[in-house]
């Protein structure tokens, strides 16, 4: 009762903006795409961070933590490298979306580069990110429903009414009811994780309890993994800087996943959140650039990096103890018997096992957290549905099919297109779950790919158009020949790669990131000069006026470099596995911890509270995402140039000599990997 009486409500209160927000459009298609560029700064820094932390991290940090251990948990710092890319890009766009009047990446990518085959690698980006991920998130809340629902409702019933309830607010009220429901959604996402983890320490009997059952599971031979090369638990130690396996599926590597390589790549990986299409609209519909700084140091890297370092590291780590795992409570670890056995059957779904807990005492409670679960979802879900209807309609309906297309005409196609991503979206979850899972593993991967593009446009112009859709392409090609849609796609045309997922310990992003880059500086300084260079100019004089640095600035940049690489090395790269031991051996108890926690969990802290630091600097003190110098200039709506047979034949050959290298770079790979 109190779970349906409070899912209820919310979905009202979503209904209620929706509707709200509907009456607030105005005549044109971008007061339904953009909000009419006017989303207040306090609004942008609530629906961000829910948009980009949202359901993955309030069901699945806390999961893989119980799954993984203190390895895995080292991902927490992805609360400074997400907004990370923001720093980098997000304030530059917006000052181009409001100086030329884009209305999409596809807009502003075509535009600077003059070429439309960005625009269809953009648009292509946007629907794998869109699609497979928005499955993977109903998939989510249908599991939780039915489990916090004890099977009364069925997971295919619950994604069914979850996605007419997005439908109905997303589609009526636009981009602007997304950003008035995400403020709250923000909110309930970091509310819930922090009750979830405070009644996680209770259960767990305060912070002394919980550490000496780390200490005592950190000396025995329970373990995800076994033991690591140096003969460490692998709960306590990511196993060494890299491994060169084959990949998952054919060798696995000792001790775990979570080398410092993997968590590096992966790490680049969640970054593609920020630096995919649908982010880049966040920065085209904001009123201001006031908001930006404050997401990304305070929402972001402040407090859900606090989340993240321990609210999910109790409820991940202490889920051990709490009778999560049959092997800790079997070896008399366990210091309640309150959840479940479920850490070798179905750890994906902890977080609504500690709901369901929870309402066995308090059932308002989980009701509660219920809607704080769904809104954590749910924020992801509408934003990027609204998105790729956005670039649909704009990038694909009026540039390619009606070019004549009115505001009314692209709004009613804009709704169309959200229906139709949402409901591709849901018959992938109901029907195709595996290819749910294999096309979703993609998604954050394309997304980073889309770094050296955003690099181009927003400071460097001798990246050049030829170099950047070549290298975009070809890093596509390598992440996913990195994951199993790859080993799958090859196989259905009869060629067994030889490699696995993720070989040498490295993530698709980072494969193909390496491409990309590979491809993008070699292309770029073969077609230096001519009249492209001089089109980019113009772009980068504008942001050198507007957001360039100032002299006392220009003398910190170098220290600034500096700074953020030394972050990076020792937090998420190579550096990180000193954290195994730097305070004290893991398996040496509490009394061998110089901190009296374990050694590689003191790291993560450490690193966290420096990358807030980090990120502060750049923000504010380079200025990076403070409000620009002077007035900005606004146009009202971009107009690109109408399409010509010959700019059509210059893209289709750019894509041919595409195919072309990357069938050469999947022949070299093949022959590296391809070893007996």
């Amino acid at each position: 009762m109190w779970l349906l009486a409070f899912v209820g409500a919310y979905w009202a209160y979503c209904v209620y903006w929706g509707a709200a927000s509907a009456r607030l459009i105005g005549t044109t298609a971008n007061d339904y795409f953009l909000a009419d560029r006017g989303i207040s700064p306090w609004i942008f820094v609530l629906a961000a961070t829910a948009t980009s932390f949202s359901g993955w991290v309030f069901l699945g940090h806390p999961s893989f933590i119980l799954q993984d251990g203190f390895q895995f948990a080292q991902l927490s710092l992805c609360a400074i490298t997400i907004p990370l890319t923001g720093v980098m890009f997000l304030k530059r766009q917006w000052l181009l979306g409001k100086r030329f009047g884009y209305v999409t990446p596809g807009d502003m990518f075509a535009d600077y580069f003059g070429s439309e085959g960005m625009r269809r690698l953009v648009v292509l980006i946007a629907l794998v990110f869109s699609i497979p991920f928005l499955a993977m998130q109903l998939t989510a809340s249908g599991y939780l429903l039915q489990i916090l629902s004890d099977g009364e409702v069925d997971r295919h019933v619950a994604m069914w009414v979850l996605t007419a309830v997005l439908f109905l607010y997303v589609c009526v009220g636009g981009l602007r009811a997304v950003a008035y429901v995400g403020t709250l959604q923000g909110l309930l996402m970091v509310a819930g994780l922090a009750a979830i983890g405070l009644v996680a320490y209770g259960r767990l009997g305060g912070f002394a309890t919980f550490n000496d059952a780390l200490a005592k599971l950190g000396a025995g031979a329970i373990a995800p993994f076994g033991s690591t090369a140096a003969g460490y638990n692998s709960y306590f130690e990511i196993p060494g800087v890299i491994q060169f396996t084959r990949g998952l599926g054919i060798e696995a590597p000792v001790g775990g996943t979570w080398t410092a390589s993997m968590i590096l790549s992966y790490s680049f990986a969640l970054m593609g959140i920020q630096a995919a299409p649908a982010f880049t609209l966040w920065a085209f519909a904001s009123r201001s650039a006031k908001g930006f700084a404050a997401q990304q140091v305070w929402a972001s890297a402040a407090v859900i990096g606090l989340i993240l370092v321990f609210f999910s590291v109790l409820i991940g780590m202490g889920a051990l103890f709490l009778g999560a795992s049959p092997a800790v409570t079997a070896a008399g670890l366990a210091v309640a018997d309150w959840l479940p056995p479920i850490a070798s059957q179905d750890p994906g779904n902890l977080v609504a096992f500690f709901i369901r807990a929870i309402g066995k005492s308090d059932p308002w409670f989980t009701g509660l957290l219920a809607v704080c679960a769904l809104a954590a979802i749910q924020a992801m879900i509408a934003f990027y549905a609204s998105t790729a209807g956005t670039i649909l309609a704009r990038d694909v309906y009026k540039r390619y099919l009606n070019p004549e297309a009115g505001d009314r005409e692209l709004k009613l196609y804009g709704r169309i297109s959200i229906g139709l991503v949402l409901l591709a979206a849901l018959l992938t979850a109901s029907y195709l779950p595996a290819t749910e899972s294999e096309l979703g593993a993609l998604a954050l991967s394309f997304g980073f790919q889309l770094w050296p593009a955003l690099a181009a446009v927003c400071w460097f112009p001798w990246l050049t158009r030829q170099g950047v859709v070549l290298g975009l392409a070809l890093g596509l090609v390598a992440v996913v020949f990195t994951e199993p849609f790859g080993q799958s796609l090859s196989a259905f045309v009869g060629l067994h790669l030889p490699w696995g997922r993720w070989p040498w310990t490295i993530h698709s992003a980072g494969w193909g990131m390496f491409f990309n880059l590979l491809a993008c500086l070699i292309v770029s300084a073969m077609t230096q000069g001519g009249a492209e260079r001089a089109h980019r100019g113009k772009y980068h004089d504008y942001l050198a006026e507007k957001a360039g640095l100032s002299p006392e600035r220009r003398l910190l940049r170098p220290a600034a470099w500096a700074i953020a690489l030394a972050w990076i090395f020792f937090a998420v790269g190579p550096g990180a596995v000193w954290g195994n031991d730097f305070f004290g051996a893991p398996n040496g108890g509490v009394a061998a911890w110089v901190l009296g926690l374990p050694s590689i969990w003191a790291w993560q802290i450490l690193w966290w509270a420096l990358g807030v630091l980090v990120i502060w600097f750049l923000a504010y003190k380079m200025g990076m995402s403070t409000a620009p110098l002077g007035s900005v200039d606004t146009h009202i709506n971009y107009n690109p140039p109408a399409l010509s047979r010959q700019a059509l034949a210059s893209d289709w050959r750019n894509w041919f000599w595409g195919l072309v290298i990357g069938l050469a770079v999947l022949t070299l790979a093949h022959w590296i990997f391809g070893r007996a």
